[in-house]
């Protein structure tokens, strides 16, 4: 990469997340998925860390191999169902030894087959109990190793959060609500949100405002999930609660091929995207679920997100 090239800066920033290989075979694929993104010289690239805590290894592997090898700046998903607090301070120790700087810190989905299921006594609870860990033990790092110290001065710790823009399906909350839990967030040391993906600009705008009427300072990104495949935004709505818009995807069943479904779907993404922009946000974080063209298609489209001299 040619220096000069390298100090290039987009007017907004840009970012994606991938989801480690869940079979040795599928590497090489997801790999060559990183490199595509890398094209486009995104600020951070985030790497899920499994529903439940699966794919928990793969993941640190990941991460790793990103801090060692390529120039981007990745962000470590934890999450603390399904994981006694020894664990997840485990899990955090390793990550700020292999050099991760960045954090994005979830509470992460109950299991699905234990309605009754509740955080365990004495373990991480929530998010904000996790950005409070995570800051305890930087700061317990640096007050026993002087190079640690320096190491964090040149490099501070950055932790992100999830906001909800139209509240949390999971935890039945509204948008008001969500707002709140993010100053509690912010309070406990998150330095910026990403969003929950949505289909409407306007949710957006709305928690925006509604964030910063309850004082949350803090730059939200907005997540949005390129939406080229039907059967992707069936699935993830039944993941996420979070419903695909009819009027799109009544344009897919019309649609007579798989090219005129994806023409479409970036459309309507390049769409969203201007359209948040317009609105205030700082940045754009894509959900590629390991698909680079749809998300790199959306980047090539907007200005805001290419590189710029």
């Amino acid at each position: 990469m040619n220096p000069k090239e390298s100090m290039r800066r987009r007017p907004r920033t840009l970012s994606f997340e991938v989801m480690p290989p869940r079979k040795p075979e599928l590497a090489p694929r997801f790999w060559d998925t990183v490199n595509r993104l890398l094209t486009v010289e995104p600020d951070f690239l985030s790497v899920t860390y499994g529903a439940a805590g699966k794919d928990r290894s793969t993941a640190r592997s990941v991460v790793r191999r990103l801090v060692r090898d390529t120039p981007i700046q990745p962000i470590a998903h934890i999450t603390c169902v399904g994981t006694s607090r020894a664990e997840v301070a485990d899990v955090i120790s390793d990550y700020l030894d292999a050099g991760v700087r960045t954090f994005l810190a979830l509470r992460g989905d109950p299991p699905s087959n234990d309605p009754a299921w509740r955080p365990p006594i004495g373990g991480v609870a929530s998010a904000t109990e996790l950005v409070t860990l995570i800051r305890a033990l930087e700061n317990r790092r640096n007050q026993t190793n002087p190079g640690w110290a320096l190491r964090a001065a040149f490099k501070p710790l950055t932790i992100a959060v999830a906001a909800f823009p139209a509240g949390n399906p999971a935890a039945r909350t509204t948008p008001e609500q969500e707002a709140e839990r993010l100053l509690v967030k912010q309070a406990a040391g998150a330095n910026f949100a990403i969003t929950q993906l949505f289909y409407n600009a306007d949710v957006y705008g709305r928690f925006l405002e509604l964030a910063r009427s309850y004082g949350v300072t803090i730059p939200i990104v907005a997540g949005i999930l390129p939406p080229t495949d039907p059967r992707r935004l069936s699935r993830t709505a039944e993941l996420t609660a979070v419903e695909p818009p009819q009027d799109l995807m009544k344009l897919f069943e019309r649609a007579d091929s798989a090219d005129d479904i994806y023409r479409l779907g970036i459309s309507y993404g390049i769409s969203l995207v201007h359209n948040v922009l317009s609105m205030g946000t700082p940045g754009v974080h894509l959900y590629t679920f390991n698909q680079a063209s749809p998300a790199l298609d959306l980047v090539t489209a907007t200005s805001d997100l290419t590189p710029q001299a």
